[in-house]
């Protein structure tokens, strides 16, 4: 097996959940292991990882980034909360709001990278972790406003002329759900 291959295999089995932190250890500290191809110069990479840095940013609030971070016809796959596979997300305002949507019931969630970014051409995947208070408003919740949450997810981004085109995510919403006392219906 080449090392493009190892490294798309690596990507694959930590987007399934199959390895995790310090079960790669090519991985460990949150570098990226890819390494430049004849097909891909290096500022394609660096490209990669300021929409990567962008990206952590705008999940922790900065929602000016949006504009010059998310295509207009960007297509979202994720089961929501609300029970949406993330077809109704259109554009920057769209993904914005799915953004504010989920800190309004969590002010100070903070997102950070646990793993990645794993680059490989237009393809970036992190495994993040986010941190923060529950401030009440969550459907179906019997936690107390003030309850801290962590939860993990792993985001796969498709970018074209560095902009996200695609964007698949994988959260631990059971997580989630069961530190916030949500009961399964």
């Amino acid at each position: 097996m080449n090392r493009r291959s190892t490294v798309t295999l690596t990507a694959l089995l930590i987007a399934g959940g199959v390895l995790t932190g310090s079960s790669v250890p090519a991985l460990a500290g949150g570098t990226a292991t890819t390494h430049p191809r004849p097909d891909r110069p290096d500022d394609t990479r660096r490209t990669q990882q300021q929409v990567t840095r962008d990206w952590v940013q705008l999940w922790n609030g900065d929602y000016a980034l949006a504009e010059h971070l998310i295509a207009p016809d960007v297509r979202v796959r994720a089961a929501l909360l609300d029970g949406g596979d993330g077809s109704a997300v259109h554009g920057p305002a769209g993904m914005v709001d799915l953004i504010g949507q989920i800190r309004g019931a969590f002010p100070d969630l903070r997102f950070t990278v646990e793993v990645g970014p794993i680059i490989d051409g237009s393809h970036v995947v992190v495994r993040w972790v986010a941190d923060g208070t529950y401030g009440g408003g969550f459907p179906g919740a019997t936690a107390a406003p003030g309850t801290t949450v962590r939860f993990t997810g792993t985001d796969t981004l498709r970018t074209r002329h560095g902009l996200i085109t695609d964007y698949w995510l994988n959260a631990d919403t059971l997580l989630l759900t069961t530190q916030l006392g949500v009961e399964a219906v």
